[in-house]
């Protein structure tokens, strides 16, 4: 059936001006993905059965402390008895007319009881084990490596993703997920961990695809981003810009690349939605261009990957604020995912006359394979590599780091 399917295949991507997108990326990552799910990520089974005993050990001693504020036993993993346990034996007032015990509702009332932050805390730790400590150890291949699968065509944005398992998700903002990382190394002593991370890429290809001359300004003046916008939004000197004002900037600057909402924002930065659409507006009066979207039934990325908006047009206004938000995301997203793709391709071809590998791809991070022999030969040609991916109106900037284990290489 694909074979009688692809000569209108064919002709339907150059009638979209995608073949060269399907050509000279798509087909030809194929190979460098099959390479590095050939070559696998190092899995120290021991190492990561005792990190899981400390985890099931913290979740013992959090559920005691929770049940002794029942005088029954409670399933925590049932939302109904959880439900019943927090609203009618605590009297904890409801977060909402449902009395939801969804996490982020949790949030909202973690003050009214202690036994609130308890919960979160147990929850955070029973997904760490359900996921990674009890499972990883039965998907280690005989040789020792997890060989974990990437789906190049499952994302709406264009992004690569993880299965059997996801090692994407493995948190690296809480220090207990991320010291999951530790577990991954290589046996012997003759190889290390080395890992490069593309620099605000997103916010960098907003400024590329908006042209909004402000932003391409600060990034090229080598200024911090997070402290100019505070210092734009703001209204104040860059050298008066306060810790917390860079901390708002920043949450800023990523929600806008995500498409945020005033109620979003608000939410994040505890705020009242009418701040929060203030901060909004003096964002995009600060860099008018990135208003410069068009609002079309499909937007295009740097390599004219296309994503329909069939809602842009909706006469309900919360369908077209969903697809008008959508319209930036993906924009960004997916040429990012364009951007990381190109620089996968360039770097493997660079790599092959050595024996550092490719192994993992995570977001806009690249983590390879480095015998100790190749690694100061190798950390220029990967930085040149992934910084020449594509020629945009502001420089690349990654950042590498080796290590015995995953986590070191941070």
């Amino acid at each position: 059936a694909i074979l009688n399917l692809k000569n209108s295949i064919i002709k339907k991507l150059e009638v979209l001006d995608e073949l060269k997108l399907y050509k000279e990326v798509e087909l030809p990552l194929s190979s460098v993905l099959a390479s590095m799910e050939i070559e696998g990520v190092p899995l120290n089974v021991e190492a990561i059965d005792y990190y899981g005993k400390s985890i099931h050990r913290k979740m013992d001693a959090i559920k005691e402390e929770i049940m002794s504020y029942s005088n029954e036993e409670i399933n925590l993993n049932s939302p109904r008895q959880v439900g019943h346990f927090l609203y009618e034996v605590l009297n904890i007032p409801k977060p909402d007319k449902k009395g939801s015990t969804a996490n982020d509702m949790l949030l909202k009332i973690v003050d009214e009881h202690p036994v609130v932050s308890l919960l979160i805390n147990y929850r955070k730790y029973a997904k760490l084990t359900s996921s990674y400590t009890d499972t990883l150890p039965s998907q280690v291949f005989s040789d020792g490596k997890i060989h974990a699968m990437f789906n190049q065509a499952l994302t709406t944005t264009g992004r690569l993703s993880m299965s059997e398992p996801n090692l994407q998700n493995i948190s690296i903002r809480d220090e207990e997920g991320k010291l999951i990382r530790k577990c991954f190394f290589y046996p012997d002593d003759e190889n290390l961990f080395l890992s490069f991370d593309y620099s605000q890429i997103e916010l960098r290809i907003l400024a590329h695809v908006t042209g909004d001359q402000n932003l391409i300004d600060v990034f090229n003046s080598g200024e911090d981003i997070h402290a100019s916008t505070a210092s734009k939004i703001f209204g104040i000197p860059l050298k008066d810009v306060s810790h917390q004002q860079r901390a708002i900037a920043k949450t800023v600057n990523f929600s806008i690349v995500y498409g945020t909402t005033p109620y979003g924002l608000a939410d994040k930065l505890k705020i009242s939605p009418a701040e929060a659409k203030t901060i909004i507006e003096a964002f995009y009066n600060t860099f008018p261009g990135i208003r410069t979207f068009e609002e079309k039934e499909f937007i295009k990325t740097m390599l004219k990957r296309r994503r329909y908006l069939k809602d842009i047009h909706s006469s309900n206004h919360l369908l077209r604020a969903f697809s008008e938000r959508a319209a930036i995301n993906a924009v960004i997203q997916g040429s990012a995912a364009d951007l990381i793709k190109v620089a996968m391709i360039n770097t493997y071809k660079a790599l092959l006359p050595y024996k550092t590998k490719m192994i993992l791809q995570i977001h806009d991070e690249l983590i390879f394979k480095v015998p100790k022999e190749e690694i100061e030969i190798i950390k220029p040609i990967i930085k040149n590599a992934m910084e020449s991916a594509m020629n945009l109106s502001i420089p690349l900037q990654v950042e590498g780091e080796e290590g015995k284990t995953w986590y070191d290489a941070k």
